[in-house]
């Protein structure tokens, strides 16, 4: 989710569910000793629960970034050895490090040595020619021993010899039935499945199996499905009644926002799939796309898209 889950997509996202954890984009422990450290680890506190997610593969390089990330506030430090992209690996760290898990090992240690809030790896079954039911098995119980006791696990493999990042999401086929086993297996940890997961029906049906579900792209492409999140897995009331009530209350953080100087668009290009499925939604969006970046933009902008789309009263009561 790099580059999409950043704190004002967060921020959005909070406003459909008090309830769900939130995860930061992956952040590279380069990026955060030698750059930019303070807009990196910038969040709003309104985001709780949230992680931190990090790339790296030193372990004292991470245990120094998993700190900075308490220093912050964060409530989760999560190592990311899942993403599969070209620019990760020559980084030789991401998915590649499925192949290492003593290394990985270390980086938890490192890490939980450094803070006192939870520190969780996000992982893949296996890579190119890994046997998923070896390669998983080895690579979560070398790192439970290292104190690790809660894994995300996509429930692809990783080919990264020959397959484009983005195809990396889809091609491999899924196995929900390994994650399973690996549950079962290993009851005492905890495991949140990922990979695929595109509604909270789907969600409801893995959460019987094991702990948690995590979704990606599906709720960044259709953020709505979120605001049932609370009703639906937790019991609770819904944060927002509607979409367009999601977007009245996100108005104020746009507003001080912009008076810190952010370009609308950065705000804006989280809503675009808002109102998918509804009709007005494809002249939502093109009113956004096409005005969100124009010098100046403000509120109005915003204002004049919600103009177009119109929701039906019965979803607006029920939701």
């Amino acid at each position: 989710m790099m580059e999409w889950t950043d704190r004002h997509c967060r921020y959005f996202h909070r406003l459909l569910t008090r309830r769900a954890r939130l995860y930061t984009e992956m952040v590279t422990t380069g990026a955060l000793i030698h750059g930019p450290r303070v807009r990196l680890l910038a969040f709003d506190q309104t985001e709780h629960p949230v992680a931190l997610q990090l790339g790296g593969s030193e372990p004292q390089d991470l245990a120094q970034c998993a700190r900075m990330g308490e220093e912050a506030g964060y409530d989760e430090i999560n190592l990311n050895i899942g993403c599969p992209s070209t620019r990760v690996q020559k980084g030789a760290f991401g998915a590649c490090l499925m192949r290492e898990p003593e290394l990985v090992g270390d980086c938890v240690a490192a890490m939980r040595a450094a803070v006192r809030i939870p520190v969780t790896v996000k992982c893949r079954i296996g890579v190119d020619d890994q046997e998923p039911e070896q390669s998983l098995f080895g690579f979560v119980d070398a790192v439970a021993r290292a104190g690790c006791d809660t894994f995300i696990v996509h429930a692809r493999k990783a080919l990264l010899k020959g397959l484009s990042p983005k195809d990396n999401r889809d091609v491999p086929p899924l196995n929900y039935d390994l994650v399973y086993r690996l549950k079962r297996e290993r009851p005492h940890l905890t495991i949140v499945i990922n990979g695929g997961v595109t509604d909270l029906v789907e969600a409801r049906q893995h959460i019987v199996h094991v702990d948690g579900a995590m979704m990606g792209r599906a709720a960044y492409q259709s953020p709505w499905l979120l605001a049932d999140t609370d009703r639906q897995l937790f019991g609770e009331m819904s944060a927002v009644r509607s979409r367009h009530d999601a977007i009245q209350t996100y108005m104020p953080y746009v507003a001080r926002e912009l008076a810190k100087g952010a370009p609308l668009n950065a705000m804006t290009k989280h809503l675009l799939g808002l109102f998918n499925g509804l009709p007005g939604a494809r002249a939502f969006r093109r009113h956004l796309s096409e005005n969100a970046t124009k010098p100046g933009a403000g509120l109005d902008v915003v204002r004049s898209a919600l103009a177009f789309v119109v929701e039906d009263n019965a979803e607006r009561a029920a939701a």
